[in-house]
């Protein structure tokens, strides 16, 4: 009787230690797994200023190149694409600021609101 009960309980021990191991290896893993989802979510946040960085920095060169140097009367369809351009920014002060520029009267009117509106692009950059 007493052999087989040694037997059982190696058995016992055995299947207990890798039941064990295996709950350990699972709390690792989802340990980690949360882990990692954090450090993606924060990832993602970091992607989105990036994205939303470069949207405004080619707007602003596009501003600059195609107002600030421009010898000549902006024609339509650079007007069309600086204001694809700054609606694409997707933010409701910058195109606020960018209308009060083009709908000034006066030019010492426009030179205000095209300073505000390069102060606002440039404060809107995320480093």
């Amino acid at each position: 009787m007493n052999d087989q009960n040694k037997p059982v309980s190696l058995l016992n021990i055995i299947c207990f230690a890798v039941i064990l191991i295996l709950l350990i290896s699972n709390v690792f893993f989802i340990v980690k797994y949360f882990g990692l989802e954090k450090e993606l979510s924060q990832t993602k946040i970091v992607l989105e200023a990036q994205k939303a960085n470069q949207k405004i920095l080619d707007f602003t060169k596009l501003f600059i190149r195609e107002v600030l140097k421009a010898d000549t009367e902006i024609d339509f369809d650079t007007r069309l694409k600086l204001e694809t351009s700054v609606r694409d920014l997707d933010d409701k002060n910058i195109l606020s600021q960018w209308q009060k520029f083009t709908d000034s009267k006066e030019e010492v009117e426009a030179q205000l609101e095209v300073k505000n509106l390069l102060e606002m692009l440039v404060g809107k950059i995320k480093i």
